[in-house]
């Protein structure tokens, strides 16, 4: 399984779901989806803009899981 890390970083950075998604052109439902680690699916484009924002890596963000 996949673990989405973006709430982790959010809370590092003490960003707020409205200010990333104004912030990376992003929908709020998709960043809210990321959030809860809730999303079957991510856009690479999605994945692109939060790394450029959060200065982070995709390793950062996402995380296989047993």
């Amino acid at each position: 399984m996949v673990k989405c890390n973006l709430s982790r970083l959010m809370g590092e950075r003490r960003i707020n779901i409205s200010e990333l998604a104004r912030e990376t052109g992003l929908n709020r439902s998709t960043v809210t989806l990321l959030y809860n680690d809730g999303a079957k699916r991510i856009d690479l484009e999605a994945i692109e803009n939060i790394c450029r924002f959060l200065n982070c890596e995709i390793s950062d963000l996402l995380e296989l899981k047993d």
